[in-house]
C-alpha cells in the first residue's frame, strides 16, 4: 500500500463521532467514511491525512532525585500524600478553657512586662504558674462526658496518620478496594512497629478544611470498607497482625453510599472480622461513632484514649430523638456512658490509655508514644495464643460485654411489663418464686392498697388473697426444705400419717402418746431450725405472709365497721323518724319552752324524769337494733354515777392500793398458769378432756361421776397451788388494809368486789375456760 501524504485536508460535514481511531489501517486521525472510500479508490490524489500528537504533562515521581538519607522511611516515606501543614495549626479554645485561657493570657503578660521594664517578676510568674497548672489538673481530672467529646473532636487533635509516622519503623501506603474506588476515609498500608510487622488500618480526618472535605470529614464510603476488608484477608493469609485505629462521627449516610450497599459492607466486616484467625488490636484515638467505627472494631483488644468516646449514636442525634432538641446533649451524653472510664467497666473497651492535660493534641509525640507502649504490650500477649485461643479469647470478650450488671434485682415497674422465664418443673414437685420477685410482687400490690386508700375504694381483695396463699406455698417449700436439711422429713411424714389417722372421725382425740411426739419434733426442728441454710428466706417469706396477712385484717376490719356504721345510722334514723317518738320528742320541747330554759339543767324534777325516760326508751330501741345485727350490746350508766361508784379509785390515798391489787393479779395468774402448764394437772385436763368427748351430749351416771370427781381434783390442786404459795394470806392482808383505809364494812364490801373482778375473777375464768375447752372437743 502506497504511503500517504502528510499534507493537511479540510472535511466538511464531519461530526465528533466521525474521528475515531482505527487500529486495523494503523492510520490515526482520519474519519472512517473517508477511509472506506480512499481503499476503495476513490480520490486518491486530493486526500491526506495528519497525525495529531496530544502533548502529555512529564510524569512528576512523588520522590526528588536526590533522597534524604535522614529521613525517617528512606525512598518509602515520599509515597505517601500526608506531607506535613506548611502552617501551623491555629490554636482552639474550647468553651470550658476558657478560664485557663485568662490565667495564660495573664502570665503572658506579666512576662512581657517584666521584658519591657527589666524588673524582676518571678515570684509573680512562679505563682500564677503554679495556680494555672493546678487549675489545668482540677479542670482535666473532673471533665463531663460533653466535654470529653469536645476533646474528642478538637480540629488540632492528632490523626491516624499523624500517630502513624511516629509510632511505626517502615510505613508504606496500601491504595484500592478492587472494584475501581479508593475511599481517602480510611487509610491501609503495613508497616513496622518494634520489629513486629503488621497491618495498620484507620479512619483518617482532615486537619484542615480542604483536607477535611477531600478525606470526607473521616465518614467512610462502602469502597472505603471494602478496601479494608480487601487488607484485612491479606493479613490473615499471610499471618500480620492486624491494628486499627478508630476516629470517625459514623459512615457516611449518603443516597450514593445507601445505593452502593453501606449497610452490607458493614455488616460484612462484622461477620468477616469474628473469623480471622491473627491477633486484632483496635484503638479508639477520637470519636468512635456507631457501625461505621464497629465495622474495623471487632478486635481481641479494644483500647481507649482517655479523652475518646465510642457512641451508637452521637449525643446530639440522641438528644433530638429524646428530648426534641439538641440542647439536651449534655444529659444524652451522660445517659449514654460514652467516656472510656465508663466503658471499662461496661467492658467494651479492656484498657485506657492516658493523655497529656489538656489533650492529646497539647503534646501529641509523647501520646503517640503510650499508644506505642500499648500496642506493643498487647501483640505480644495475643501473639503468645495459637489460632483456637485467639478466637475464643475474641469471642469471650463480646460475650462479657454488659456482665457487670449480673445480680442487680430490676426495676418493680419495669420487671412487671418483663415476660415471665419459663422455668422447666419437675413432675410432682412445686415451683419456687425467688426472693426478689416475692418483694417485687408485694411491692406492687402495696402500691395499689395505698392508691384504693387515696381514692377511698375497697383495697384488691383478691390480690391480698392469691398473694396469702403463694407465700403459705413458698413458706411450706421452705419448711420441706429446712426439715430435709435436718434429716427429720421421714419422722415427719410418719408423723403426719398418724395425726390423720387420729382425725379421721370426728368423735376420736388424738391420743396422749401422740401428742408427746409431736412436741419432742416440735422441739427438735425449733432446736434444728437456727442451723438451717435457707432460715434467712423462710424467716423473711413469714414475715411477709405476717405482714399481707395483718394487712388483709385490717382492711376486712375496716369494710367491716364501715357496714355496720351505715346500717346503725340507718336503723337510728329509722327510729327517730318514727311518728311516736317524734310526737314525744315535739311534746318535750313544747315543754321546755313553755318553761322558758333552754338546757337541761334548769329543768324541775319532773321534767328531767320525762327526759332520761325518753332517753332511755330510744337508747332501749336502738339496743334491739344493734342485737339484731348480731352485736354485743351492754348499757352503761350515765357518767355522773359511775364516777360517783368509784370515785375512792381516784383519790391519792388509794394509789398504793391499786398498784398491789395489781401486782397481787399477776401473782395470781403465774401460779395458775405455772400450774396448768404442770405434768400432772395437764395429764388430769387431758383425762377429762377425753372424759368429755366420750359421754357426749347425755352422759350416763358413771361418765358423769368421773368427769365431777376429775373436775373436783383439778379444782382441789390449783387451790393447793395458791396455798403453797402464800397468795391467800397475801390476798386477806390487802383486803385488811383496804378495809383500815375506808373505815367502812360497805367500802370494804365495794373495794373487795372491784379488787377481786382482776384476781379471784380470773381464777374463775381460767377454770371456767378449761370447761369452755372441753366441751369445744
Amino acid at each position: 500500500m502506497a504511503s500517504l501524504p502528510h499534507s493537511p485536508i479540510a472535511f466538511s460535514g464531519t461530526s465528533a463521532s466521525d474521528h475515531l481511531q482505527s487500529s486495523c489501517s494503523g492510520i490515526n486521525g482520519m474519519p472512517l467514511k473517508y477511509l472506506g472510500r480512499t481503499c476503495l479508490g476513490v480520490g486518491r490524489r486530493d486526500l491526506s491525512i495528519v497525525a495529531k500528537i496530544k502533548k502529555w504533562k512529564k510524569h512528576d515521581y512523588p520522590w526528588p532525585d536526590e533522597v534524604d538519607p535522614n529521613v525517617k522511611g528512606g525512598h518509602v516515606s515520599y509515597l505517601s500524600h500526608f506531607k506535613p501543614l506548611k502552617e501551623k495549626p491555629k490554636p482552639v479554645t474550647l468553651d470550658f478553657e476558657k478560664p485557663l485561657r485568662a490565667l495564660e493570657k495573664k502570665i503572658i503578660d506579666v512576662r512581657k512586662m517584666a521584658d519591657e521594664t527589666g524588673l524582676d517578676f518571678s515570684d509573680q510568674i512562679s505563682s500564677l504558674e503554679t495556680k494555672y497548672q493546678q487549675a489545668l489538673k482540677d479542670l482535666y481530672t473532673h471533665l463531663t462526658p460533653i466535654q470529653r467529646l469536645t476533646i474528642a473532636r478538637h480540629p488540632n487533635r492528632p490523626t491516624f496518620l499523624d500517630h502513624m509516622l511516629r509510632i511505626t519503623d517502615k510505613w508504606v501506603e496500601l491504595h484500592g478496594d478492587r472494584a475501581g474506588y479508593d475511599d481517602p476515609a480510611i487509610v491501609t498500608g503495613i508497616g513496622s512497629i518494634d520489629g513486629m510487622n503488621c497491618l495498620f488500618i484507620g479512619h483518617q480526618k482532615g486537619r484542615n478544611t480542604k483536607e477535611n472535605i477531600q478525606r470526607n470529614f473521616g465518614m467512610p464510603t462502602p469502597h472505603g470498607y471494602r478496601k479494608a476488608l480487601r487488607l484485612m484477608l491479606y493479613a490473615d493469609h499471610h499471618g500480620l497482625p492486624i491494628v486499627t485505629f478508630i476516629d470517625t462521627p459514623g459512615a457516611y449516610a449518603d443516597l450514593r453510599s445507601e445505593e452502593l450497599g453501606q449497610g452490607e459492607a458493614i455488616a460484612h466486616n462484622l461477620r468477616a472480622m469474628f473469623g480471622l484467625k491473627v491477633p486484632i488490636v483496635t484503638v479508639v484515638i477520637g470519636e468512635g461513632g456507631s457501625g461505621g467505627a464497629l465495622a474495623i472494631g471487632c478486635a481481641n483488644r479494644l483500647l481507649m484514649m482517655e479523652n475518646a468516646v465510642f457512641f451508637v449514636a452521637s449525643p446530639e442525634a440522641c438528644a433530638a430523638i429524646l428530648w426534641k432538641s439538641s440542647k439536651a446533649a449534655p444529659k444524652a451524653a451522660e445517659k449514654l456512658k460514652i467516656t472510656a472510664t465508663e466503658l471499662c467497666k461496661l467492658k467494651i473497651a479492656d484498657g485506657i490509655i492516658p493523655e497529656p492535660l489538656g489533650g492529646a493534641h497539647t503534646d501529641p509525640s509523647w501520646t503517640s508514644e503510650r499508644i506505642k507502649i500499648a500496642l506493643v504490650g498487647e501483640l505480644k500477649e495475643l501473639l503468645k495464643m495459637d489460632t483456637q485461643q485467639l478466637l475464643h479469647h475474641r469471642m469471650l470478650k463480646f460475650r462479657a460485654m454488659g456482665g457487670f450488671q449480673e445480680g442487680i434485682p430490676a426495676d418493680p415497674i419495669k420487671k412487671a411489663r418483663m415476660k415471665k422465664k419459663e422455668e422447666p418443673v419437675q413432675k410432682g414437685e412445686p415451683s419456687k418464686t425467688s426472693d426478689v420477685d416475692l418483694q417485687d410482687e408485694i411491692e406492687k400490690l402495696k402500691l395499689q392498697i395505698v392508691k384504693s386508700k387515696e381514692s377511698s375504694s375497697r383495697p384488691p381483695e383478691l390480690g391480698l388473697n392469691e398473694m396469702i396463699e403463694k407465700l403459705k406455698r413458698e413458706v411450706d417449700l421452705e419448711f420441706s426444705k429446712a426439715v430435709k436439711s435436718m434429716g427429720l422429713k421421714d419422722r415427719l411424714e410418719l408423723l403426719r400419717k398418724d395425726v390423720s389417722k387420729a382425725r379421721s372421725s370426728p368423735d376420736q382425740l388424738i391420743d396422749p402418746g401422740l401428742k408427746e411426739k409431736i412436741e419432742k419434733l416440735k422441739q427438735e426442728l425449733n432446736q434444728g431450725l437456727s442451723t438451717s441454710p435457707n432460715l434467712p428466706s423462710l424467716n423473711y417469706k413469714l414475715d411477709m405472709l405476717k405482714e399481707i396477712s395483718k394487712a388483709k385484717e385490717l382492711s376486712e376490719q375496716e369494710g367491716k365497721l364501715a357496714s355496720i356504721k351505715q346500717e346503725i345510722n340507718k336503723r337510728l334514723k329509722e327510729i327517730v323518724d318514727r311518728s311516736d317518738m317524734k310526737e314525744r320528742i315535739e311534746m318535750l320541747q313544747a315543754e321546755m319552752e313553755n318553761f322558758g330554759v333552754s338546757t337541761e339543767g334548769d329543768l324541775d324534777h319532773g321534767l328531767k324524769e320525762k327526759i332520761v325516760k325518753v332517753k332511755k326508751e330510744i337508747g332501749l330501741e336502738l339496743a334491739n337494733v344493734l342485737k339484731s345485727l348480731h352485736l354485743d350490746v351492754e348499757l352503761v350508766a350515765p357518767k355522773q354515777e359511775v364516777l360517783r361508784t368509784n370515785d375512792f379509785i381516784e383519790q391519792p390515798p388509794f394509789s398504793d392500793l391499786n398498784v398491789k391489787i395489781k401486782e397481787l393479779n399477776h401473782e395470781i395468774n403465774d401460779v395458775i398458769q405455772d400450774a396448768v402448764d404442770s405434768t400432772d394437772l395437764k395429764n388430769e385436763i387431758e383425762m377429762l378432756k377425753l372424759e368429755v368427748a366420750k359421754a357426749g351430749n347425755s352422759p350416763y351416771p358413771e361418765s358423769a361421776n368421773k368427769i365431777e370427781a376429775l373436775k373436783q381434783q383439778i379444782k382441789q390442786s390449783l387451790g393447793a397451788a395458791l396455798s403453797s404459795s402464800g397468795l391467800i394470806d397475801k390476798h386477806e392482808k390487802l383486803m385488811q388494809e383496804i378495809a383500815k383505809a375506808k373505815g367502812s364494812e360497805e367500802l370494804n364490801g365495794v373495794l373487795k368486789k372491784e379488787a377481786l373482778q382482776e384476781g379471784d375473777s380470773k381464777h374463775d375464768v381460767s377454770r371456767m375456760q378449761i370447761n369452755m375447752d372441753v366441751s369445744r372437743r
